[in-house]
């Protein structure tokens, strides 16, 4: 078995046919995924990844796919995709968002499909409190985990950032702890389980944000920065890979880079 020598982390947020910020649409999804499967790429857990970072080999051409929020159009669209291919993703969700209901239809069922707004819509939403109509509930969690498209981790439990609402170092290490320890206990309570894998809400951590993730538990903490990820790599300090409107040869293009370790931090150095 030829043994992979970086991991590729690819990075979403939505897959909807409503175009904006952070999208992209079901149909670039599924020829990304397609090229993926076609082209003889895994789709890994983050267990395997966290081996990976450990010293533990993986088979080349491995690629772990992140999802962050739980929007809904995650389940509307990306969950089929990920299914037809026999794939699975990561998804950081944040666990004061999601609520109770019914499992909504998702795409290809031949029914009458929620609508999943774009990503400014998304968040007026949260804001105003109407977080059912955007983010995915916990029996639509609960399926796509039972199907195995995804696996669920944690993304805070109120997406705050408390670097900029609180007045001292001292709070917002307090609020950050409480803020984290709600996050455990819901997916505990929820999941009946709950990993030591964190991403940042908006891409931003500092040294007391560190330090409190990982007294809190956490060691696999997710960034928005750029980068290899290699068994040398930090494992406070992963990097992921932006997705775009773009096709699978786009992307394949990518996983390739990312997956060699020098054309990787090159690319990445000369993009930056």
């Amino acid at each position: 078995m030829k043994q992979a020598k970086a991991i590729p982390v690819l990075m979403y947020h939505h897959v909807s046919p409503s175009p904006g910020l952070v999208t992209v649409s079901p149909a670039t999804f599924e020829n990304q995924m397609c090229w993926l499967a076609e082209n003889g790429w895994t789709t890994i857990s983050c267990d395997n990844f966290s081996g990976f970072l450990s010293g533990r080999p993986l088979p080349d051409k491995s690629v772990l796919v992140t999802f962050d929020d739980g929007y809904l159009d995650n389940w509307v669209y990306a969950h089929p995709v990920l299914q037809r291919y026999g794939q699975r993703a990561a998804l950081f969700t944040i666990t004061g968002w999601i609520g109770d209901g019914p499992v909504r239809s998702y795409s290809g069922q031949n029914v009458v499909l929620p609508v999943t707004p774009d990503h400014r819509d998304c968040k007026r939403a949260v804001k105003e409190l109407r977080h059912d109509e955007v983010v995915m509930r916990w029996s639509e969690i609960d399926a796509a985990s039972a199907a195995g498209t995804f696996e669920f981790h944690s993304h805070t439990h109120s997406h705050a950032r408390w670097d900029q609402l609180c007045v001292s170092r001292e709070d917002k290490r307090e609020r950050l702890a409480a803020d984290l320890a709600q996050s455990r206990t819901t997916l505990q309570a929820r999941l009946g389980t709950v990993s030591d894998h964190l991403c940042w809400p908006q891409g931003y951590y500092d040294q007391d944000y560190l330090e409190v993730a990982q007294s809190a538990g956490f060691r696999y903490l997710y960034t928005v920065e750029k980068g290899v990820n290699t068994p040398a790599t930090d494992p406070a300090r992963i990097q992921r890979v932006v997705t775009k409107e773009k096709d699978g040869h786009w992307l394949g293009a990518r996983v390739c880079w990312f997956s060699r370790p020098w054309l990787g931090s090159l690319y990445a150095k000369l993009s930056s």
